[in-house]
């Protein structure tokens, strides 16, 4: 009989590449993970991780009972919320990790929605950026991610992971008000081909964003000053010394003296921002209402 648990282990170890890394994300020691592994395979008879010097991979009997472990460890998911919801599960807390200007304009508006019509349910907020969300919800340290799509994030169809979309909004472009294209009703990225960029660093799902706006328009841009924090970026925008582009989102309440603010002309560079819970969660009677009061504060 194999264990879930062990499943669990498995499936950390296929995410994150090393020994260390999942036991790590689980709160276990590099030896219980190894010996958890060892036991899994005596359990099935087969090898299934194959130890190297870039860290762990697994064998192709361990890809096939990864696949089965996303469906058994979905169905468990969804079994845990039946129970839930036949023991009445009105009240108990859901942990949301979300990124600074998602908690700004859907996480927030969702915890006070839920305090009138679901005030058994106690929301507990962390931020952190989407990358780092979704593998949070994979490890069980949160219960609903708030992230945005990415080159690299787990694809809509992922069998881990079940999607909500959101919402969808522009990025501007944001240029110093001497700017040569300042007058502009809206600014042509390939013109800003040959300026110092300021920008979110590699990593950060916006950073991706911009670049491939950029390799869109024909260039790459120069990115001479990095931050994650987008009220940096504008004011380093208004001391002259870059051009970026910034969610429109996240240029609310911004002092904006300095810069100008312009769409960008043509097809906007664009984030998708979506929930996500773990596969067979999403009906669990405190994370379902979680879910529905993120989906009406983004439709609002």
């Amino acid at each position: 009989m194999i264990e879930a648990r062990r499943l669990h282990i498995l499936r950390a170890v296929a995410d994150h590449r090393t020994v260390t890394a999942a036991a790590a994300a689980l709160y276990l020691t590099p030896s219980a993970v190894s010996q958890q592994l060892t036991a899994l395979e005596q359990e099935t008879g087969h090898r299934l991780v194959e130890r190297g010097a870039r860290g762990v991979r697994l064998t192709p009997a361990g890809e096939i009972l990864l696949g089965h472990t996303h469906a058994v460890l979905a169905q468990l998911e969804r079994a845990e919320a039946e129970l839930a919801a036949y023991g009445s599960g009105a009240a108990g807390t859901v942990t949301v990790a979300a990124f600074a200007t998602g908690i700004a304009e859907v996480v927030a508006p969702a915890v006070a929605r839920l305090a009138g019509s679901a005030p058994g349910i106690r929301i507990r907020v962390r931020d952190a950026e989407g990358d780092a969300s979704l593998p949070m919800v994979l490890d069980r340290q949160v219960d609903v991610a708030v992230a945005v799509e990415y080159r690299g994030a787990p694809p809509a169809d992922d069998p881990r992971l079940t999607h909500v979309p959101l919402y969808a909004e522009p990025f501007d472009a944001v240029v110093p008000v001497t700017h040569r294209l300042a007058g502009r009703a809206e600014v042509p990225l390939a013109e800003l081909a040959k300026d110092p960029w300021i920008g979110p660093y590699p990593g950060n799902p916006c950073h991706d964003v911009v670049v491939l706006a950029c390799e869109n328009a024909g260039f790459q841009p120069r990115l001479e000053h990095s931050s994650d924090d987008f009220r940096a970026v504008v004011a380093l925008a208004s001391a002259d010394v870059g051009v970026a582009l910034v969610p429109r989102s996240a240029l609310r309440g911004m002092d904006l003296a300095g810069v100008v603010v312009r769409p960008v002309d043509g097809v906007a560079p664009t984030r998708r921002v979506f929930a996500a819970v773990r596969r067979g969660a999403e009906g669990h009677p405190l994370i379902r209402p979680v879910l529905d009061a993120l989906r009406a504060a983004a439709e609002a």
